[in-house]
């Protein structure tokens, strides 16, 4: 393909062959070879040189394209090689969108320029089938959970629960709302599915404290969850970080006897490979050890 690239650019055997560095008979050998495969000439030769030939043009944009394609995987895998490219696919719970994960991407990207992200937000469940498939190379979950696969975990920290509820909704004096008060209006929150460990345990200690509570509508994204609290179906427990998140209809409070709900705990996980990938760097990252 290179060869017929370069006689096409240069009109000329010979000055093809210059550019290439081989000897002109090669070229003519090489040229002569492959026409008798395909069945048809690619060119016409005369004493101006070399031109041509309809299905030579009708060919040539393809090589141009596939070549350019090959020498792109080729400086792919040289700079994967040297440590300097690839691709990098992450997954995500909400929880990780307000410090961890833009914080880790920033220091990441300064350390390795030449990787490109692919970035999933999923549900527990979703993260867990999908790095067991090897369908995302680090998961940022809610532990506890379960996996099938050899992997690294890494604990990055753990949050009190705030209470979302409606803006318009008053609170005491404190500024503060009560366990009673959110289990008489009832959670919005996620699937069983998605946190199941986390969500037992949530629903656990408010009943432990004297108060029967259910989750009365549920909703797999953290935004989605903020929407249904703003429509007045029910309040949230969210980690702190969420107040961040300003989402109008919604205000935050502190949970005054808060104290026995269960954190908010987030950790990463990588699968367990022979050979250090971009998936561990990205987890040194994460532990704070490349700042």
């Amino acid at each position: 393909m290179r060869c017929v690239v370069a006689i096409a650019d240069s009109g000329s055997l010979t000055r093809a062959a210059e550019s290439l560095g081989l000897a002109q008979p090669a070229l003519t050998q090489t040229i002569n070879r492959l026409e008798a495969e395909i069945g048809t000439r690619l060119f016409t030769r005369s004493r101006r040189g070399a031109m041509l030939t309809e299905a030579g043009h009708a060919i040539i944009d393809d090589l141009r394209a596939s070549l350019a394609y090959g020498d792109m995987a080729l400086a792919r895998a040289r700079a994967m090689g040297l440590g300097e490219g690839g691709e990098l696919t992450i997954g995500f719970v909400s929880h990780a969108l307000y410090e961890v994960l833009p914080r880790a991407l920033r220091r990441f990207r300064a350390a390795h320029p030449g990787v490109r992200f692919r970035l999933r937000e999923m549900s527990n469940a979703e993260q867990v089938e999908a790095l067991e498939r090897g369908r995302i190379d680090v998961a940022l979950l809610h532990p506890p959970v379960s996996v099938s696969a050899a992997v690294h975990e890494l604990k990055l920290g753990a949050e009190a629960m705030v209470a979302a509820l409606p803006a318009h909704h008053a609170v005491a004096d404190d500024g503060r709302v009560s366990l009673a008060e959110l289990a008489l209006h009832g959670l919005v929150w996620f699937p069983e599915q998605h946190v199941a460990g986390l969500r037992n345990e949530m629903l656990s200690a408010i009943r432990s404290a004297g108060h029967q509570v259910a989750v009365v509508q549920e909703a797999n994204r953290t935004l989605t969850v903020l929407a249904a609290v703003a429509a007045g179906l029910g309040w949230s427990l969210l980690p702190r970080s969420v107040c961040a998140l300003r989402h109008e209809g919604v205000r935050y409070a502190e949970v005054r006897d808060g104290g026995c709900l269960p954190s908010y705990e987030l950790a990463a996980m990588w699968r367990a490979r022979s050979r250090p990938a971009f998936a561990d760097a990205f987890a040194e990252v994460l532990a704070g050890r490349n700042d």
